[in-house]
């Protein structure tokens, strides 16, 4: 049987998508296609749908949310304070497969950083 061998795209609607842009390269290193897409590390991506009446996500419209692998969360963390981006952490988010934190995006679409167990 052929299975698909990874992810090659995450598209969304964006008021301005330029911006958006931008700011995913300049505080994630997320670049858009143009030069050249990005191109992730290897290791597991999780494909795992959630119960519609999840809260996990935020807002009850929001129907996904990313999430990044980081080498050091901490380190991560204080970078993103550090440019002003308000970093959540809940202890009850970690768990066996690693540390979780949670962003948001000029426009509001929640971010997950994740630095796995290793």
């Amino acid at each position: 049987m052929e299975k698909v061998n990874g992810i090659g795209g995450v598209f969304f609607r964006a008021r301005d998508p330029e911006a958006l842009s931008a700011w995913y390269e300049k505080h994630l290193g997320v670049n858009h296609y143009i030069p050249e897409p990005w191109k992730q590390r290897e290791g597991y991506t999780v494909f795992a749908p959630f119960a519609q009446d999840t809260e996990y996500f935020g807002r009850a419209e929001q129907q996904w949310m990313i999430n990044f692998r980081v080498d050091d969360l901490a380190a991560m963390t204080a970078q993103l304070e550090a440019a002003g981006i308000k970093v959540e952490t809940n202890a009850d988010w970690d768990s066996e497969v690693g540390k979780f934190a949670r962003i948001h995006d000029p426009e509001g679409n929640p971010i997950e950083l994740w630095q796995p167990n290793q």
